[in-house]
């Protein structure tokens, strides 16, 4: 694989496909689904889709840790939404239910929801917690890229 190939896992089916550098502005297509690798819109992550996207992803994943009854978070999810088509294809954006799955959310000591937190190649980048604006989100994404 070169420099200018990456890998990047399809929001739906989560295939790991190569693409081009300079492709990804040109709204690619999962090699196996056919649909768009980019969607502007937060997956929903399960255990097996967590693991995924965090491990083959070659762009930096944001993932909102969140939880149905938190005020905060349904507060904040349409500013999380509004960063994804704002920030997309430079990172994959997704969200995690630590409800459903607490044993995925545990390993990663989330204390208090919504936290964000930035994975690179897999590891923890950056995180922050409590509900932000819409424009605070992008924000603090491009401050931490």
């Amino acid at each position: 694989m070169t420099e200018d190939s990456l890998h990047i896992v399809c929001p739906h089916c989560h295939t790991t496909n190569r693409v081009q550098r300079a492709q990804l502005a040109q709204q690619p297509d999962c090699g196996s689904c056919h649909q768009p690798l980019f969607t502007g819109e937060p997956v929903a992550l399960d255990a097996d889709s967590f693991a995924k996207q965090l491990g083959r992803n070659h762009i930096p994943v944001v993932v909102d840790f969140w939880a149905p009854w938190c005020g905060p978070c349904l507060q904040m999810a349409p500013g999380y939404a509004l960063a994804a088509k704002q920030l997309e294809p430079r990172l994959r954006f997704a969200k995690l239910d630590t409800e459903a799955y607490p044993h995925v959310a545990q390993p990663f000591n989330i204390r208090s929801i919504p936290t964000m937190v930035v994975f690179k190649g897999g590891q923890e980048a950056a995180r922050i917690s409590g509900a932000l604006p819409p424009g605070e989100i992008v924000r603090w994404l491009q401050s931490v890229l």
